[in-house]
């Protein structure tokens, strides 16, 4: 992901701080990503990451961390969810009785469940874990959760049996979320796993909506998933007509922003 590297003068406290933030923006972040932006070696991003997991503040996982929120015990509320919810209401025109949708997972995904009318017949397929034990409390909508082993990253199932049933599928709607967006990179991410599954699930899918919060933007990952023009929707807080999305307009006019 592109963020400046910051000055080697930065305090513990405010280390830490820019940790979380980096963390909680993007969802989960490496060791080494962590280590570069805030200018110090990766032992001592280990040590801080263990200190901020002893605070709740974030979850220390394989090469890196997450954020608190987007752990399936957490109760804490998730970065940025008012903005988060703004998303999640923009998302609620595109659905229609009796659809096929396929959804992702996520913080926003999350918030997106919970505002689904409550006696709305649909089918929803997803890789989530954490989606499909939201939509538990959803009695009308059919739920399948694709079945594979699970990733401790994105929390979504991937494996051969994973891209086997999505190959048979083809949906109406698809639904993802991205740690990252970009005019010339794309949607991205740092976890092959997690892009390959996202792949599979944009090419079983007649239409494509991206959901990100705008401080995702201008932000790329080691790894792409897809082109803006592999889309149809891009979702965020900000109005349609905001000026912080009127280059990615101009590069993809054939692009709906909600």
């Amino acid at each position: 992901m592109t963020t400046d590297q910051q000055p080697a003068t930065l305090t513990k406290a405010q280390r830490k701080q820019l940790i979380v933030k980096e963390i909680n923006i993007h969802t989960r972040a490496t060791f080494e990503h962590l280590a570069l932006i805030v200018n110090v070696s990766e032992d001592t991003i280990r040590r801080d990451i263990n200190e901020l997991e002893k605070e709740n503040l974030v979850i220390k996982v394989k090469g890196g961390a997450m954020a608190s929120a987007y752990h399936h015990t957490s109760e804490h509320k998730a970065y940025s969810q008012d903005d988060k919810i703004t998303i999640a209401q923009k998302l609620l025109p595109l659905l229609r009785k009796d659809m096929l949708l396929l959804l992702g997972g996520g913080t926003t995904i999350r918030e997106f469940i919970k505002l689904i009318p409550g006696n709305l017949r649909i089918t929803i397929v997803t890789a989530s874990v954490l989606s499909a034990v939201e939509l538990l409390d959803k009695p009308h909508i059919r739920t399948i959760m694709l079945g594979g082993q699970i990733s401790t990253y994105s929390q979504m199932s991937f494996s051969g049996d994973v891209f086997n049933q999505l190959s048979h599928l083809k949906t109406d709607l698809c639904i993802l979320g991205t740690n990252a967006l970009d005019i010339e990179g794309g949607f991205s991410d740092s976890d092959w796993d997690t892009v390959q599954v996202k792949k599979a699930m944009l090419a079983a899918s007649e239409k494509v909506a991206i959901v990100s919060i705008s401080e995702k933007l201008n932000s790329t990952m080691k790894i792409k998933i897809a082109s803006l023009s592999e889309v149809d929707y891009i979702v965020t807080e900000l109005p349609p007509d905001a000026e912080l999305l009127s280059p990615y307009k101009a590069a993809n006019p054939n692009l709906t922003f909600l």
